[in-house]
């Protein structure tokens, strides 16, 4: 390896070639101030804020964008340093909306963070600023255009990563701004509302729609029934909204808090997952025995659905025609259990508690009402929920933890796992392996499908037919995997499709900061609940067997069909 040496603050640091400083010092424990800055996909420099002295440079280097030279001498904290900082905050702040109070990021906000490091006290640049409209026009994402610091990293993430490119630099001075092209909405563009804008946002530009007091006022009305269905993610990350560390298992401490929030029953999406599964398992066996389209490919996640629509209107046919888990409980809330407990489905009110914002544009969909009535009435994101239970004045990590109630509350690993990417897939193998070849999976671990790789392949041999798979997270991921069917380059049988990096556990309404660290802490607590669970495949769900007999009929059934599958709609990528 070609090695440099340097010295930072006074310290000898041995460094890769083509390290910048910003890195060289965070290896030698030096902590440089960032905000545009963002790993491997925002890298541009434009902030200032992480500018140092580099011994023999004319001016200030940003620390982000310049590689180390053998020999080279840095300071991080001097006098001008300092200075340059400060004034570069103070600028950014003089056209800054000062509504810390009343943001939804106060608190956890990149930029009043470091106003508060440098002791920013007072703002001496204050004159003329920007004013402009906000962007409410999705079910699912708010944009505050007067909070935006033109620091890109939502554009990077929305074309780097997700490869959607929905937002772009507009307009120049004061009339700058990053929007859709041509300073359009949201709702205009082909945005799949899954979110990641909003995790990688360093202040409150970028926001989910909130739907805390429409939550509270069900809550609050004695008409209403009001369930809640928690994710399979949200147990893994809804503890780092209460200050508990990434990766910390709050499952029975979340039913228990949801309980004293006033819900009259608490159910587990994780029925929901098993219950898919059963579905889309054997909707991928009928299309193997009988010639349907293939590769079939997932449908459980709402901001892919939107990205397929919009960008392979062609490739519709390959989706599973399942609804996702969220919908699917929904539907059987207000049909099922409303048959059961004798109780009118119009008085069921049913909230989510999802880790991701295309969640909310998902339950807004004018086809998921089967029941008659919207499956899913109210979304709330784990950030969402997280305020809620500090409001009521919960303390998560202490509460005792409950059960969920029945009879849709009882779940298996296979249904926890469908959190991380890879999960359903391998949710899906072990339910598929059982029903083909009639012989018992002794190992249910399918590790090929595991981990944070952006494309992932296995086989089963499933009664002397080797079925090939592929896994995928993170839109630009996809698109690698449906240019290969588009091309007929893709030799799979079953395609699994998770619109979020790292999948659910990494979803546009999860905690912030969201990194790979932390996504990989989240996915190993969803394995951890599915290693400690008794029943780790979803056909062997009591309530999910009961509910075929009693109700559904048969997997793919007639009624199967009425509440659990529904269609897709081709989309334009541009406003007509």
């Amino acid at each position: 390896m070609d090695l440099v040496t340097l010295t930072i603050d006074g310290q000898r640091v041995q460094v890769p070639r083509g390290t910048t400083i910003l890195e060289a010092a965070e290896a030698a424990g030096v902590d440089i101030p960032t905000l545009c800055y963002l790993k491997d996909i925002n890298v541009v420099g434009s902030c200032r804020v992480c500018v140092v002295e580099v011994e023999g440079a004319k001016s200030l280097q940003a620390s982000c964008v310049t590689p180390v030279g053998e020999g080279m001498v840095v300071r991080t904290n001097t006098p001008a340093v300092r200075e340059a900082r400060r004034t570069v905050l103070e600028l950014i702040l003089s056209n800054h909306p000062f509504e810390c109070l009343t943001c939804v990021r106060n608190g956890n906000c990149e930029l009043q963070a470091l106003a508060n490091r440098f002791g920013i006290r007072d703002v001496e640049y204050m004159g003329e600023r920007a004013t402009f409209p906000r962007d409410e026009s999705t079910p699912a994402i708010v944009r505050d255009p007067n909070k935006c610091i033109l620091c890109r990293r939502c554009m990077s993430v929305c074309s780097k990563v997700q490869t959607v490119f929905a937002l772009a630099p507009n307009g120049r001075g004061f009339d700058s701004m990053i929007a859709p092209a041509f300073f359009d909405d949201l709702s205009n563009v082909a945005c799949a509302q899954c979110g990641q804008c909003i995790l990688v946002c360093p202040t409150g530009a970028l926001s989910e729609r909130d739907h805390t007091q429409e939550v509270w006022a069900a809550l609050a009305d004695p008409r209403k029934h009001v369930v809640v269905q928690t994710a399979p993610a949200v147990r893994a990350t809804v503890g780092e909204e209460c200050g508990l560390p990434a990766g910390t298992l709050v499952t029975g401490n979340l039913v228990a808090a949801l309980r004293r929030l006033g819900f009259d029953r608490v159910f587990d999406t994780d029925f929901a997952a098993d219950l898919t599964i059963m579905e889309e398992g054997h909707e991928l066996i009928e299309r193997i025995e009988h010639g349907g389209r293939l590769p079939m490919i997932t449908s459980c996640s709402p901001g892919w659905i939107k990205f397929i629509e919009h960008f392979y209107p062609e490739l519709l046919p390959h989706l599973s025609t399942c609804k996702s888990p969220q919908q699917m409980f929904g539907a059987l809330a207000k049909t099922y259990y409303a048959e059961k407990s004798g109780i009118d489905p119009r008085d069921i009110f049913v909230v989510s508690v999802m880790p991701c914002t295309a969640k909310k544009f998902e339950a807004k969909r004018p086809e998921m009402t089967s029941s008659g009535y919207p499956d899913v009435d109210a979304v709330l994101t784990s950030r969402e929920l997280g305020r809620m239970i500090r409001e009521a004045g919960i303390d998560l990590g202490a509460i005792e933890p409950e059960d969920y109630d029945l009879p849709l509350g009882i779940s298996t690993g296979a249904g926890a796992i469908f959190g991380a990417t890879g999960g359903v897939m391998e949710a899906a193998l072990r339910t598929v392996y059982e029903v083909v070849t009639g012989k018992e999976l002794t190992n249910v671990d399918f590790e090929d499908v595991r981990g944070l790789a952006g494309v992932k392949e296995a086989s089963v041999d499933l009664a002397g037919l080797n079925v090939r798979v592929a896994v995928a997270h993170g839109l630009g991921n996809a698109r690698k995997l449906l240019d290969k069917v588009k091309k007929g380059e893709a030799p799979y049988h079953f395609i699994e499709i998770m619109c979020c990096p790292g999948g659910c556990i990494g979803g546009g309404g999860q905690p912030i900061p969201t990194n790979d660290e932390i996504r990989a802490r989240r996915i190993d607590a969803i394995y951890r609940e599915d290693r400690g669970m008794k029943l780790r495949k979803s056909h062997e769900n009591p309530v999910v067997q009961e509910l075929y007999r009693e109700f559904l009929g048969k997997p793919l059934g007639h009624k199967s069909h009425e509440l659990l599958h529904t269609r897709y709609t081709a989309r334009s990528r541009y406003v007509v």
